[in-house]
């Protein structure tokens, strides 16, 4: 998973979003002037042994392509680190850099997309260059996972995509999206369970949307199907 994580952080594949993240690096914003932004493809975090995934969308501008760790450094981030904190699986609620110590236990988080996008929207074309990392991060946690939670229906369509080109039976009709929604695949003898949740962006956490309570209910289940106590 090394490997991995260090080939993703070399990649150069999508024009618009190396220009971007590259633009956004050099000019930070005032309330991180002097920093110096990561402004990179960003790996994914957490063990590679984990039995829970989260599937996000992509790094934040001024968040992830800031500090070069998943959804640290941002409102979003918080919001999520903070019930994996209540869940007993982040050492603590507070993310804040790449260096802060924090360390999760049993879930790794990952996007289909890698790098910062424009107004947080890739394209199809910039989640299919990516695919191939997320395949063989789903391949190394293959031996351990046993659930993914998915935030959000563009992540949600980038695993399914993922899971089918890997030989995993999707079956018909194709999972929709929607929040606590619940997905069963298959491969073999391997069983995977997918969880819909709504992202953790602050247009659904200031809104109501999405609350602390009901992020709990879906990391609660999580741990359930992945037959984790407490």
């Amino acid at each position: 998973m090394a490997e991995l994580d260090a080939l993703v952080t070399t990649c150069r594949a999508c024009p618009r979003l190396v220009a971007w993240r590259e633009e956004v690096a050099a000019h930070p914003r005032a309330a991180f002037a002097g920093q110096t932004y990561w402004g990179k493809p960003v790996p994914g975090f957490g063990p590679p042994d984990a039995r829970i995934l989260i599937v996000g969308l992509a790094p934040a501008a001024h968040g992830a392509n800031r500090t070069g760790r998943m959804f640290t450094g941002d409102r979003s981030g918080d919001f999520l680190f903070a019930a994996l904190h209540r869940a007993g699986m982040a050492s603590s609620a507070h993310a804040v850099s790449a260096d802060d110590g924090l360390r999760l236990t049993d879930v790794r988080i990952t996007s289909p997309v890698h790098c910062a996008p424009p107004q947080n929207k890739p394209t199809v074309g910039e989640r299919d260059n990516c695919a191939p990392y997320l395949e063989r991060e789903l391949e190394l946690m293959a031996p351990t996972l046993r659930v993914a939670i998915v935030l959000g229906a563009f992540g949600w369509q980038a695993l399914l995509g993922s899971l089918e080109r890997s030989g995993w039976a999707i079956g018909r009709p194709r999972p929709k999206f929607g929040h606590g929604c619940v997905a069963a695949v298959s491969r073999g003898a391997q069983q995977l369970s997918l969880l819909g949740c709504f992202h953790v962006s602050q247009q659904n956490t200031f809104t109501g949307r999405l609350t602390p309570a009901m992020l709990d209910d879906v990391i609660a289940q999580a741990k359930s199907l992945a037959g984790m106590s407490g």
